[in-house]
């Protein structure tokens, strides 16, 4: 569980039940989704490089889809 805390830490910010911590968290992970998504496929259009940005895009894709899942899962005080 340590490792998740160190490299997800916001959502174990999450009180469990607190439905204003609870929606901060989402909105801010939706919105790197967003946000990052955006950019990475503008930046992957690139010839040379664009590869490159896929990859991150993809990698902050998960990030930030796991970091979603820890929040839901911290609501609910069913990882502690």
């Amino acid at each position: 569980m340590n490792f998740l805390r160190k490299i997800w830490p916001t959502p174990f910010n999450i009180k469990p039940g607190s439905i204003g911590s609870f929606l901060i968290q989402l909105i801010i992970f939706i919105i790197i989704c967003v946000v990052v998504g955006f950019l990475m496929s503008l930046l992957s259009g690139i010839a040379v490089i664009g590869p490159i940005f896929a990859v991150i895009g993809s990698l902050m894709g998960i990030y930030s889809t796991v970091g979603i899942i820890l929040c839901i899962l911290r609501f609910f005080n069913i990882v502690k």
